[in-house]
């Protein structure tokens, strides 16, 4: 049974459990609800509650599990020979288990695989799968090892999972009784599953970490360490000999951040100043979704902005007749059209914080017989000041983890320079572009990207910290 039909089957069952568990609480009493302690529904909860939850827990750690029990097995199955310095075990296991895919497709089309390896890899080919290699009879045989190893683990998930649920309904089911408390039972489960997804939160968080931080520390054993923070140069070649120098990238993505706070900082906070002192009701009510309908733009859109309108003009009207770059992709293209992007975060969220400026503030200045332009000036601004620099410190942090405007806009070129028509690139476009490919994943230049992934978490991580500690600040000085 797959998994979307086991998924449905346990949908149905834990209704069926929540009638029957409520309908014996029913019965228990004759019908007379003041005899329960509970409403009869909390009866019907707790019984599907006890049939549903721990067959969730089982499906959740069964495929957890699954995976790695079943390529150890396989693994099991391949020759010495089947692993060299051309293939590494990695490559090996991804067409293992590519193949393993493809013999069931094949099984699910009602076709018997080639018995040539040539054959087979055409024979995959016309199902959409590619192989690196022609199979290896070890390669076969652990991919046919895989595949009844999956093949047996759905049958036997099945069966554990319907007797699970069985078991959990018939001990919920005879635990019913009239002095029974259900809305205890149902309400304590409710507050632990609060607290489980407050935990999934947080778990997830960590789980990023420690991957990037796994990787990251098997780069460091193939790429000193101190090259990667200490150069200059950015020269990645898979075929050896690469420079894989950090602050090219950091370089990149700060003046592209910098320059897009510069675009987006004083619109931001000018229009959020307009809409919260001067402007009326109904014209706030149009201009503010308005300026808020560009957080809902796709990057590509925005990319596709930079490349076509932005970039042309920039070079047409400035670089080229100051002399200063003759491309149309450039860190200015990308800084500015980020900035658009990024302006509701600013504007939005100074917006808020200004509103929540007290009244009686504006009210004490203005009849002192400050200006209102004085007023937001001296008293406003001041008092809001640490909202807004939160809000400044969010936006950078959109901005630093943006990708494919600077893909489209800034271009890909690596290196250290003032001038802001030229092509540059940022952290986060590497990322992908090391990434991509058919690279080996086990070398250095693809594990660069989890180093490079550590560092950006790094830096967004100290702004979003240092932004919450500021707004959280001003929260506890006006709430």
């Amino acid at each position: 049974m797959s998994l979307g039909l086991l998924l449905l089957l346990l949908a149905v069952l834990t209704v069926l459990a929540h009638v029957a568990g409520r309908r014996r609480a029913m019965r228990l009493v004759g019908g007379d609800l003041r005899k329960l302690h509970s409403l009869p529904d909390f009866y019907g909860r707790t019984t599907a509650l006890a049939a549903a939850v721990p067959a969730l827990i089982l499906i959740l750690v069964w495929l957890i599990a699954q995976a790695p029990l079943l390529e150890g097995r396989a693994m099991g199955r391949l020759q010495p020979t089947d692993i060299t310095a051309e293939r590494p075990l990695e490559a090996v296991r991804a067409d293992v288990i590519r193949l393993a895919d493809g013999l069931a497709r094949l099984a699910s089309a009602g076709e018997t695989p080639a018995a040539d390896p040539a054959a087979l890899v055409e024979q995959l080919k016309a199902h959409g799968l590619v192989l690196q290699a022609e199979p290896t009879p070890g390669v076969l045989a652990a991919a046919e090892s895989y595949r009844a190893g999956v093949v047996l683990s759905k049958v036997w998930l099945s069966l554990a999972t319907i007797a699970v649920m069985a078991l959990g309904f018939l001990l919920a089911w005879w635990r019913i009784s009239p002095d029974f408390r259900a809305r205890n039972a149902t309400e304590g489960f409710t507050l632990a599953l609060l607290v489980g997804a407050s935990l999934i939160a947080v778990l997830t968080t960590v789980g990023i970490i420690l991957s990037l931080l796994s990787e990251t520390i098997h780069f460091f054993r193939l790429y000193p360490a101190a090259k990667f923070f200490l150069s200059t140069t950015w020269n990645p070649q898979f075929a050896g000999g690469s420079s894989l120098g950090l602050w090219p990238l950091v370089w990149g993505t700060a003046y592209v951040t910098v320059i897009a706070l510069l675009v987006a900082v004083p619109i931001g906070l000018f229009s959020a100043i307009y809409l919260s002192e001067y402007a009326g009701p109904r014209l706030r009510g149009v201009i503010k979704p308005a300026i808020e309908m560009l957080a809902g733009i796709p990057t590509i859109v925005y990319g596709l902005f930079a490349l076509i309108t932005v970039g042309p003009l920039l070079r047409d009207w400035i670089a080229q007749p100051t002399g200063l770059g003759n491309s149309s992709t450039s860190v200015a293209t990308a800084g500015i059209v980020m900035g658009i992007m990024v302006i509701p975060f600013v504007s939005s969220l100074s917006d808020d914080i200004i509103n929540a400026v007290p009244q009686s503030l504006r009210d004490g200045s203005l009849g002192l017989g400050a200006t209102p332009s004085e007023t937001v000036r001296q008293v406003v601004l001041p008092a809001a000041l640490p909202g807004i620099v939160g809000a400044i410190l969010l936006a950078a942090s959109r901005a630093i983890g943006e990708t494919m405007i600077v893909v489209m806009g800034a271009g890909a070129s690596a290196k250290l320079s003032l001038n802001p028509f030229e092509a540059m690139t940022t952290v986060t476009v590497k990322i992908v572009s090391q990434l991509t490919g058919d690279s080996e994943f086990g070398s250095p230049e693809t594990l660069v990207a989890f180093a490079l992934g550590l560092t950006l978490f790094t830096f967004t991580l100290v702004l979003n910290i240092l932004a919450q500690i500021i707004v959280r600040r001003y929260r506890e000085q006006y709430e």
